[in-house]
């Protein structure tokens, strides 16, 4: 007679994130729409499309107390932190102020930007 064999069940590791679609990119002048630094406006300085978030240049800045190194020296370093990217807002490029951002895909297959208040293209700063 065969032995009863119990299977083990298989573990279900890390799933892949799942990558946002992002309405900014590196370089774009942002302004932050909610939270401590509500009206503050920066560059941006780091896109994370994993997590949601991007780094705001000025904005959101943390300390962190660092141990010595054999190159770098203790001490308290500040620096930005990332925020999630719906408290910013792009800046419309023709009045300056913060407006949302249509899609449109041109005749060659490029998607380029919109800003829906004065319906301007934005362009990507690299």
């Amino acid at each position: 007679m065969k032995p009863l064999v119990y299977r083990k069940a298989r573990r279900v590791r890390h799933a892949a994130p799942v990558r946002m679609r992002l309405h900014l990119t590196k370089g774009d002048t942002v302004q932050v729409i909610s939270g401590d630094d509500k009206g503050k406006r920066g560059r941006v300085l780091r896109v994370h499309p994993k997590t949601g978030r991007i780094t705001i240049e000025g904005v959101n800045i943390v300390k962190r107390h660092r141990r010595a190194t054999q190159t770098t020296e203790a001490g308290i370093v500040e620096f930005p932190a990332p925020i999630h990217h719906s408290k910013a807002m792009l800046i419309d490029p023709k009045s300056g102020e913060p407006t949302r951002v249509r899609r449109r895909t041109a005749a060659d297959g490029t998607v380029e930007r919109i800003a829906v208040k004065s319906d301007q293209s934005i362009p990507r700063n690299r």
